[in-house]
């Protein structure tokens, strides 16, 4: 059935726009004719949110771009400035969200851990299981996992009280730790990582949403930066931590370690955590909930990420790239891609990612940066270590030491940025100056040479680290800053995904280029008794083992060279996070109120 919006007073040219005047005036005529236009469609048996089969004129196209365009709160400020929001009496203040900010933080710190922490431990698992063939999996089934369930997770963040689902996932998270913890076998290990990975996916994005139903948007800026700067910390502290566990306990503990601090964390959001209500129909069928989960996109969905992480996993490595395992793999993620964009055009609001949240300009846009600075920043991560390892023969614990520059860098540039976007307002600023930066300070560091000076390498990890850290955590509030409360959770799931798929994809890609690049250098060297292979398996810590003292300065040489082509990678992609931050839009977190809205 058709709604006439002619009778509800709105131009049928296709060419009408709603009013760049913003007065109050207008905009409570505005929000007046929504609330009817709302109102005629519940009358003819479907709503906004639910109707995917209804045959939609320019009119109704009008009318979900006004929506888009401005958010609920920008409409119930202006139009009711006045007006004490119902959800006042839900936000926490002082001692209170301290200790829920905390609370969050802890749930983020254990997931960013878990991201590292086993990299110093797999050679004690691996003579425990006695299974080097699965090394691999102890990373990659983690990350499957994650990136492959984020989106739905926005999903649930939208359907379900926010409370709980970050609970479930906490949940979800610790067991897959527990069972990792106490794994007799290297196949339950894996299984306990990708359980572990199912969790995770739905706790940092979910910090980020919790945050923004219970702060105020103009500060928080500050509060996503707090919980980025832990993500940075632990995604560096990681490998300490694994290197004294593993030293001094067991590398179980890697794992046990969750346990004490996800239980804390569960404490504070259960005591502490009260959301305000949440817009969403107050009856909904079960038929109903499981449509608007998409089911069938996810089925697609999730085997289609899966299929492209393999593809990079194992080729290069495990098999040519001209393999036909590799070669099918690409492939089914190709279809899997264009079939779930099908989906999603198809399903309308129902749809894991509805059409006019992924082409809302700053998502698009945010999305695009959040992609290229996560591949920049987590080749960085992963790498610069190697290079402390293999060049100057630190040992991972020194290696994490020698990192905090640009940890620290970072923390500090995301804690400032969100400070800054506070009280300035506009947060596009930073997300140019993090691009330009962290390009800056990643060419500095394609030039580390074998006898670099000290104090060059710290000068230019720190560069890179206050340019990663401006834009690191930008892309969740563009999303909670362009939509409605009610879109941020998808908006701020597709955002925080893509950002987190970057960094997944392109540390794949880099190491095919390393591994690629190190033995056509090892085997131009032409040394007797030297088999590049066995370089390569030995690892950055075993490489001095493998050669003599005379060949040492040369094999050094060829591995600096082929970890500057890595970092050149990270140069390439961050180079071109410009195009996604000149793309965003201009949008204050200034002079808005939290939306009402009605609880699950």
């Amino acid at each position: 059935m058709r709604v006439n919006f002619s009778s509800l007073g709105y131009s049928t040219s296709p060419f009408a726009t709603f009013p760049h005047s913003t007065s109050s005036m207008e905009l409570m005529n505005y929000r007046h004719k929504l609330e009817k236009f709302k109102m005629a469609n519940k009358k003819a048996n479907t709503t906004l949110e639910e109707s995917t089969n209804y045959s939609r004129d320019p009119d109704q196209d009008q009318m979900m771009e006004m929506t888009n365009k401005y958010t609920n709160a920008e409409v119930e400020e202006k139009a009711n400035p006045s007006r004490d929001t119902d959800q006042d009496q839900f936000m926490p203040f002082g001692t209170k969200l301290v200790l829920i900010t905390i609370s969050l933080m802890l749930a983020v710190l254990c997931v960013a851990l878990d991201n590292t922490i086993i990299a110093v431990a797999i050679p004690l698992i691996t003579d425990q299981f006695h299974n080097l063939n699965d090394v691999g999996w102890y990373a990659s089934s983690y990350l499957l996992t994650t990136c492959s369930f984020q989106l739905l997770y926005g999903k649930f963040y939208t359907l379900f009280n926010i409370k709980w689902v970050f609970l479930v996932a906490l949940c979800i998270f610790e067991l897959g730790s527990l069972i990792c913890g106490v794994a007799p076998s290297s196949t339950v290990l894996i299984i306990g990582r990708a359980v572990a990975g199912l969790g995770s996916a739905g706790i940092f994005t979910g910090a980020l949403i919790t945050v923004g139903h219970i702060v105020e948007l103009k500060k928080r800026p500050i509060f996503f930066s707090m919980i980025g700067g832990v993500y940075g910390i632990a995604s560096v502290a990681g490998p300490l931590m694994g290197g004294a566990f593993t030293d001094h306990a067991t590398w179980r503990w890697c794992f046990y370690v969750n346990l004490p601090i996800g239980g804390i964390t569960a404490v504070g959001i259960l005591a502490l955590l009260k959301l305000p209500p949440r817009a969403i129909p107050k009856k909904r069928s079960w038929m109903q909930t499981i449509k608007s989960l998409d089911p069938l996109g996810t089925m697609v969905f999730v085997p289609s990420i899966v299929c492209l992480l393999l593809a990079l996993q194992w080729g290069g490595v495990q098999y040519p790239w001209s393999n036909g395992r590799i070669i099918a793999l690409f492939v089914l993620f190709g279809i899997g891609v264009i079939i779930f964009i099908g989906l999603q055009i198809a399903l309308g609001e129902n749809a894991t990612v509805p059409v006019r949240i992924a082409n809302q300009r700053s998502i698009k846009f945010a999305s695009i940066f959040g992609f290229c600075i996560g591949a920049s920043f987590f080749i960085m991560v992963y790498y610069i270590p190697i290079w402390f390892q293999a060049i100057r023969g630190t040992t991972a614990v020194g290696a994490g030491i020698d990192s905090l520059p640009l940890v620290l860098a970072h923390v500090v540039a995301i804690i400032v940025s969100g400070a800054l976007t506070s009280r300035l307002g506009y947060y596009t600023p930073f997300f140019i100056a993090s691009s330009i930066i962290c390009s800056i300070g990643a060419g500095l560091i394609t030039t580390f040479t074998v006898d670099i000076s000290q104090a060059k390498w710290v000068g230019f990890m720190f560069i890179y680290g206050i340019g990663a850290g401006c834009g690191f955590q930008q892309g969740g509030v563009a999303a909670q800053t362009v939509l409605s409360l009610g879109d941020a959770s998808i908006g701020t799931a597709v955002v925080m995904f893509l950002q987190m798929l970057g960094g997944a994809l392109f540390t794949t890609v880099a190491q095919t280029i390393f591994t690629t690049k190190l033995v056509k250098n090892l085997t131009a060297l032409n040394m007797s008794g030297l088999d590049p292979s066995d370089i390569v398996h030995a690892g950055a810590t075993g490489l001095r083992r493998m050669v003599t003292s005379d060949q040492l300065p040369m094999v050094l040489e060829a591995y600096n060279d082929a970890l500057m082509h890595v970092f050149q990678l990270a140069l390439n992609v961050g180079c071109v996070s410009i195009v996604g931050a000149l793309g965003v839009e201009w949008r204050s977190v200034k002079g808005k109120k939290i939306e009402a809205v009605v609880a699950a």
